[in-house]
């Protein structure tokens, strides 16, 4: 008996979710927003899959005031392969929509599950790490703090607003499309 084959519908959903994960590269991921009574037009922070943007000196000359380490792509080394992942994923998805393959399907949802977990985890350890491994010599002393992954948080007299950006949500529509061949073909 051979092994049972997505329907062509969704084949070409999961090859959309590959060329979705390709598209991604191009567009940041997350960001986070300072605003300050100094700096009402905001200073940011914009993290691609393989970069940092953004106004990154004058945050690190700020952070400096309260103890915190500088940002900078060598701060962290995820962004030296993330891209090869998201592009050995794609590469997946193609594979599978190519042959077709339920099991394959499966797998790449287990992988794109996951990872997604993985990456919100590292995160939230990114911030954990630099908003409470403060150096304790530092002009202004505060509270060690976490930053939140989405939404707002205050620090001192700034306002951060932590955001998933346009590339994060390429990736989520990409796993949608992953999702809706699960639910299409099921027993079939």
């Amino acid at each position: 008996m051979a092994a049972a084959k997505l329907s062509v519908l969704s084949a070409a959903l999961v090859g959309a979710a590959g060329g979705l994960l390709l598209l991604s590269l191009a567009f940041p991921w997350w960001g986070m927003n300072f605003i300050a009574p100094q700096y009402p037009e905001g200073l940011e922070i914009v993290v691609y899959p393989n970069k940092l943007e953004g106004d990154i000196e004058i945050i690190n000359g700020l952070n400096h005031y309260i103890g915190m380490k500088p940002f900078s792509e060598e701060s962290f080394p995820e962004l030296g392969y993330l891209s090869y992942i998201v592009i050995a994923m794609a590469i997946a998805a193609f594979i599978v929509a190519l042959t077709r393959s339920k099991s394959g399907l499966y797998v790449l949802i287990a992988v794109f599950l996951i990872g997604g977990a993985l990456g919100i985890y590292d995160i939230h350890r990114w911030l954990v790490d630099f908003g409470t491994n403060l150096n304790d010599s530092a002009p202004i002393d505060i509270e060690p703090f976490v930053p939140p992954i989405f939404g707002e948080n205050r620090i001192a007299n700034f306002t951060t607003f932590s955001y998933f950006a346009t590339g994060a949500y390429i990736v989520g529509v990409a796993f949608v499309c992953l999702l809706v061949p699960l639910w299409k073909e099921r027993k079939k």
